[in-house]
């Protein structure tokens, strides 16, 4: 498969304001329960050092424990309840923005793919990860 260069943009719109959706998204607490594209899945454990030069990481788990890997990141940019921008250690960025108006939020994650799994794998799976945030964040 040749590499795409073109990044990959997933939305969703939640029914809560911004504050609210900032926190459920960097609160490690509120991290781990929604962190996974499935219900087979899970995110026992998550850290985040919300500022430039700080970390992320999230371990992802199947929980039959057949599989499971560390999500890490370097923080490029934040703007609390507005944007972040990280980079993973393979080089990839990813953005994702928070947009308030009328009481709900429009989140919006652009990120650049890998090179090892199709295209609509990579945009559906992270969006499945965005619809779990989405059920917890209204929910919570």
């Amino acid at each position: 498969m040749t590499p795409s260069t073109t990044p990959i943009t997933i939305e969703t719109t939640i029914a809560a304001p911004a504050a609210k959706v900032w926190a459920a998204w960097t609160d490690p607490a509120h991290i781990t329960k929604w962190n996974f594209a499935a219900d087979d899945w899970c995110c026992p454990s998550a850290s985040n050092d919300l500022r430039v030069g700080g970390r992320y990481s999230a371990r992802m788990e199947a929980k039959d424990g057949s599989f499971g890997f560390d999500f890490e990141a370097t923080y490029d940019e934040v703007t609390p309840e507005k944007s972040m921008t990280y980079t993973m250690p393979d080089g990839r960025v990813v953005t994702t923005t928070f947009e308030g108006a009328s009481g709900a939020t429009t989140v919006k994650t652009v990120f650049d793919p890998e090179s090892e799994n199709p295209l609509e794998m990579q945009r559906d799976g992270w969006q499945a990860i965005l619809n779990s945030f989405k059920r917890y964040a209204e929910a919570a």
